[in-house]
C-alpha cells in the first residue's frame, strides 16, 4: 500500500502541473493541507519535502512553500545523472530516439581528446523528447576499450544502467563545461526550437573510478526548458 505522504505528493504534483496554483504563488499552509487531506502536519511535511527535492516548490522561512515554474526542469550540473534517472525522479513523460550510432573515423579529432594509442571510439546521437517536445540532443562518444559498441535498444534505454548493472563498471566523476551557442543546422533539424536562437551546451569528460576517461558527451538543450542547478558552500 502506498504511503500517505506519497499519495499527497502525487496529488499536489498533479494540481501544480494542471495550473491550480500559478508559478511563484504560495501553496496552502501545512495546517490547511493537513485538514484538506485529513492527516498530520508531519505527513504533510514529508510530502512537501519531496516536492522541494523534485523542484516543484521552494520553502521560504516564515512564509511557506512557493510554487516553482514547472515548465523548467531542474538539471543537476554537479552530479552525474542519466536522462532516464532524471525522467524517473521528475516523473516526466519522455521518449528517446537514436538518430545515429557507429564507429568514429580514426582521423577525427575526438581520438586525440581520449588520448588513446590503440582501440576504437564509437558514438551515438540521441534526441530526447519530453511531454511531446524534442528539447535535447545528446551526442556521446565512448572508448571501446571500456564500453563495447552497444545496441540501438540499449541506447534507447539507459546506457549508464547497462554499464553499471551489466558490465560492472563504476562511474567516478566528470569535468563539465557549460556554454551558450547558436544552434547548428543539425539542432534546427532535430529539435523543436520554435523561435529560440540559442542552445545551452553541456560538454562533459566522464571518468571511471580509476580515473580512466571512457566517455565524452555533448548535451544540447533548448534554453527555455531547463534550469541548471548546483549547491555551493563558501569555504574560508
Amino acid at each position: 500500500m502506498q504511503k500517505k505522504y506519497v499519495t499527497i505528493y502525487d496529488e499536489l504534483v498533479t494540481k501544480i502541473k494542471h495550473g491550480e496554483w500559478a508559478a511563484f504563488s504560495m501553496l496552502p499552509s501545512e495546517n490547511e493541507l493537513a485538514l484538506l487531506y485529513n492527516t498530520s502536519r508531519e505527513t504533510v511535511r514529508k510530502a512537501l519535502n519531496l516536492l522541494s527535492q523534485n523542484g516543484y516548490i521552494q520553502k521560504i522561512q516564515g512564509k511557506g512553500s512557493m510554487i516553482l515554474d514547472v515548465n523548467k526542469f531542474s538539471f543537476p550540473v554537479s552530479g552525474i545523472v542519466s536522462f532516464k534517472e532524471l525522467a524517473t525522479n521528475l516523473k516526466l513523460d519522455t521518449r528517446t530516439k537514436v538518430i545515429d550510432i557507429g564507429y568514429v573515423d580514426k582521423e577525427q579529432p575526438i581520438y586525440s581528446k581520449f588520448q588513446i594509442d590503440s582501440g576504437r571510439i564509437w558514438h551515438v546521437t540521441r534526441v530526447r523528447e519530453i511531454t511531446g517536445e524534442r528539447i535535447i540532443v545528446d551526442k556521446d562518444y565512448f572508448a571501446e576499450e571500456f564500453v563495447p559498441l552497444l545496441s540501438k535498444e540499449i541506447c534507447q534505454g539507459s546506457v549508464y544502467e547497462h554499464l553499471e548493472q551489466d558490465l560492472g563498471l563504476t562511474i567516478g566523476f566528470a569535468q563539465k563545461e557549460i556554454t551558450v551557442e547558436e544552434p547548428t543546422e543539425e539542432d534546427k533539424a532535430l529539435l523543436d526550437l520554435q523561435d529560440y536562437n540559442t542552445i545551452v551546451v553541456i560538454k562533459s569528460l566522464v571518468y571511471l573510478d580509476d580515473a580512466s576517461l571512457f566517455q565524452i558527451t555533448e548535451s544540447r538543450h533548448r534554453p527555455d526548458k531547463f534550469r541548471f542547478v548546483d549547491f555551493a558552500r563558501r569555504m574560508k
